[in-house]
């Protein structure tokens, strides 16, 4: 395969990934849109992960750098991915996990959409994933979120795994804007809330572009089942989820002048109720328009308002 089309840069977050990290080195390789290059941010692995990593470059003809990450975190690690990608001149950049299985079309789909977005806004690609366990075997799916992706939904959800976004030009630029100083949650999370706050696109993929392996050292893992579901009403009764609300909150007004008019008054409306008495807070709550993508969990929600909990 030749290198035709668009450059594609793969940033890749490792630490101590050894076991895994091969198989999903092999997979980029196989990917039916060659023309990708490589960035691996390690965060001090102390394991064979960096020795693996080096081995690949030599067997392939794609460009790899490895530099240092600042150890602080996944999340650190991957948005200090988006400063260093601004020297590979590439026209859209894919956030890579150590641990999963890209399927061989993954890019060329990516693509496809967003070729369709341009460069002249913010785009930002995401998917449902296949989930498999720590051998490889298929296990399920992560959930299928039907609603559509805006900011009123990305102010209090996240709907995909950063291992399935891809992003073009003009979102890298914004993520570039994040605070040094923001404590945010997950770049995934903070990925859909600036592109969906800046007016750009965003399309949600129901089929899966990532085996998403599930074991016991991911630091994020799949929303399905019940377990999940207790956690996050769990954050809402221990004061977790208020306290989300804060830092990215603070994280956005940093940046807020890229904000659409109607993101911003989003914001207005969600802050207002968070500082609001009953029943001012269920108001403003519902003037903002911020759901999530189960009704449920939207109705759980109100009922944290109530409780003042956001």
């Amino acid at each position: 395969m030749g290198l035709e089309g668009p450059k594609v840069v793969i940033l890749l977050a490792t630490y101590n990934g050894s076991e895994h990290i091969r198989e999903q080195l092999d997979s980029l390789v196989l990917q039916t849109h060659a023309n990708w290059s490589l960035i691996v941010s390690d965060d001090g692995s102390t394991d064979g992960t960096l020795e693996i990593v080096r081995k690949f470059a030599e067997t392939i003809l794609q460009r790899v750098v490895i530099v240092e990450g600042p150890r602080g975190g996944f999340w650190k690690n991957f948005l200090s991915l988006i400063d260093q990608a601004d020297q590979e001149q590439g026209d859209f950049f894919a956030f890579c996990d150590q641990d999963d299985i890209w399927l061989p079309e993954k890019l060329e789909r990516v693509i496809k959409w967003l070729e369709s977005v341009g460069q002249q806004e913010p785009g930002l690609y995401c998917a449902r994933t296949e989930l498999i366990d720590k051998a490889g075997t298929r296990i399920g799916f992560s959930p299928l979120f039907r609603r559509k992706p805006t900011f009123r939904n990305a102010l209090v959800q996240s709907i995909a795994g950063g291992n399935t976004m891809v992003i073009n030009r003009p979102t890298r630029a914004l993520l570039a804007q994040t605070p040094k100083t923001a404590d945010l949650i997950s770049h995934d999370w903070w990925t859909y809330r600036l592109v969906t706050a800046a007016g750009g696109s965003v399309f949600y993929d129901p089929v899966p572009s990532v085996r998403y392996r599930q074991h016991s050292s991911n630091i994020v893992g799949s929303n399905r089942g019940i377990g999940p579901r207790i956690a996050r009403s769990m954050a809402f009764a221990g004061g977790r989820w208020k306290r989300w609300n804060d830092a990215s909150l603070a994280a956005l007004g940093a940046i807020e002048c890229s904000f659409s008019p109607s993101a911003q008054a989003t914001i207005d409306d969600f802050s207002a109720a968070r500082r609001s008495n009953l029943p001012d807070r269920i108001r403003l709550l519902w003037r903002s328009g911020v759901y999530r993508q189960n009704a449920i969990e939207t109705i759980a929600m109100y009922l944290g308002a109530f409780l003042g909990r956001i």
